[in-house]
């Protein structure tokens, strides 16, 4: 299991839940999921690096030999309109001479890297690609597999540098140098995506498109909390949907059903790690992430501590239907193993953070700032 944090995974933790329990209980007599998640971590361990440079060395290139990064910037401001990710021109060449040393570049791709969903997501689309490369006996290369496994999770990436120069809340004084990367990491990831084919291209474009209307109601609710409602989360989390769901489908190369029953796990399991995401957020920070589901659950009950109690469950609810694209594939899909043993490990994700937060007690303090949140 792959986490920012490998403390979540250690085996004195995964003592602590339910799922964790059943992980030991699997370990312990190498169950086939265990295996081949155990196969696949290890895998992931060894070519991460190697992705790393590859991502690197052509975010390199692409940086180094722009002439005008001035309109590239524009360009991907006006494509994804928003700006607050815009750069002051005045800025940009500095900038641009920063990112241009290898070592600089370097520490700020691992730094956007260490993401929860990009260390928890990359075995997930080798074993993906694999079930659905041997299944369809579609018999692709390794070199497409790269490129469509590295371009994806380039543009899941691209929300880690988006998000923090909109939250402001981490990484304060690299959001300069991120602004600038995003245009070239978006034009990185839609070339290696491409080179799988038009009808691959053509699904990623659609996902990222209803992943930046996702996106654009976060921001607004980031702008006025008092707004949130059930049907403006369920259009908020197409940002986990979209990305998510969209990966998964073209690791079966947009090819139905397979790619559907693809999408529907992957979404899911997306927005599940979303809840979970919530409340860690929200218990590092000290107050409860805006928006999200437990600020949904704490306006509309005015019970904070109950609102958390709700995000568990809504978390479940979203596995329970990942669950339901797992019984969907046949019976003998090479990795479906994996995949059983993958929603355990989100589960155990979702559950610690919950029980650490109920550990901290941080509701009374939580309650006092709500106030102050949902005056907007």
């Amino acid at each position: 299991m792959s986490s920012k944090d490998e403390n979540i995974f250690s085996k004195e933790t995964l003592m602590t839940t339910e799922a964790g329990k059943e992980i030991m209980k699997q370990a312990m007599f190498h169950s086939k999921g265990y295996k081949q998640f155990q196969q696949y971590k290890e895998k992931s361990e060894t070519e991460f690096p190697e992705f790393v440079k590859r991502f690197v060395t052509d975010l390199y290139t692409e940086i180094k030999g722009d002439q005008n990064p001035n309109s590239t910037l524009s360009s991907f401001i006006a494509e994804v309109g928003a700006d607050e990710l815009s750069l002051e021109n005045s800025k940009i060449m500095d900038v641009k001479a920063r990112l241009s040393d290898p070592n600089t570049l370097t520490d700020r791709v691992k730094r956007i890297l260490n993401s929860n969903y990009v260390k928890m997501t990359y075995p997930v689309f080798h074993a993906l690609f694999d079930g659905a490369n041997s299944y369809l006996k579609l018999n692709l290369s390794g070199e497409t597999k790269n490129a469509l496994i590295d371009g994806h999770i380039i543009a899941i990436d691209l929300s880690e540098p988006m998000d923090r120069i909109v939250d402001k809340d981490e990484d304060l004084e690299y959001l300069d140098d991120y602004k600038l990367m995003n245009p070239y990491i978006l034009k990185i990831a839609r070339s290696k995506i491409a080179k799988a084919g038009d009808v691959v291209s053509k699904s990623f474009e659609d996902g990222f498109k209803d992943a930046r209307a996702g996106q654009y109601i976060d921001y607004k609710l980031k702008q006025k909390p008092s707004a949130i409602s059930d049907e403006r989360m369920a259009e908020c989390y197409k940002k986990y949907r979209a990305v998510m769901g969209t990966a998964g489908k073209n690791m079966a190369m947009s090819k139905e059903p397979l790619g559907e029953i693809f999408y529907l796990g992957m979404a899911r399991a997306g927005e599940s790690v979303g809840c979970g995401n919530e409340i860690e957020d929200s218990l590092k920070n000290g107050m409860i992430k805006v928006p999200s589901w437990p600020l949904y659950y704490a306006i509309n009950t005015n019970n904070v501590k109950k609102a958390f109690d709700l995000t568990i469950k809504k978390s479940n609810l979203y596995l329970e239907e990942a669950r339901l694209a797992l019984e969907m594939l046949p019976d003998d899909f090479e990795t479906k193993p994996f995949l059983d043993f993958l929603f355990l490990t989100v589960k155990h994700y979702n559950q610690f953070w919950y029980n650490e937060l109920k550990k901290v007690d941080p509701f009374d303090g939580f309650e006092q700032k709500l106030s102050a949140i949902i005056k907007n």
